[in-house]
């Protein structure tokens, strides 16, 4: 796992990022029986990294990733089907997304389920991951 973390950074120093934070939608994800049934909020923070030059120099919103489209993407995914993990939820959302934006070269993805059946006061339990195109092409389908 150093080895996605450690080109993950180096690839980064070169590409310029674009983040959306508090994409909210309700979900059916749990372990749990209940999780499924009633669903809950969920908020997901998307960064991902593309070379952005050409959008800069010709404000032209085809040489970039629409983060409009990204936060519809996201949003289907969260009220789609339902996942166990919240790492598997985490997953599907890198893995579209990187499928779906060719221009897109990794993306950092975290998951809050700030309703999570935790049996001590909490605020919030969030799962973060990276994902480069290289590493998608390496694991297993999105679907």
């Amino acid at each position: 796992m150093a080895e996605i973390g450690s080109s993950f950074a180096e690839t980064a120093a070169v590409l310029d990022c674009i983040t959306l934070t508090g994409l909210s939608a309700h979900g059916y994800h749990g372990v749990e029986a209940f999780e499924k049934e009633a669903g809950q909020l969920f908020s997901v923070d998307v960064s991902f990294w593309l070379n952005t030059r050409q959008a800069g120099a010709t404000d032209d919103l085809t040489r970039t990733i629409n983060y409009a489209e990204v936060a519809v993407a996201v949003h289907q995914e969260v009220t789609g089907p339902s996942r166990d993990l919240v790492e598997t939820l985490a997953q599907q959302i890198a893995h579209r997304l990187l499928h779906d934006y060719p221009l897109m070269q990794q993306v950092e993805v975290c998951v809050h389920k700030p309703e999570a059946p935790i049996s001590v006061p909490f605020q919030d339990v969030a799962v973060t991951i990276r994902r480069t195109r290289s590493d998608v092409a390496q694991e297993c389908p999105r679907r």
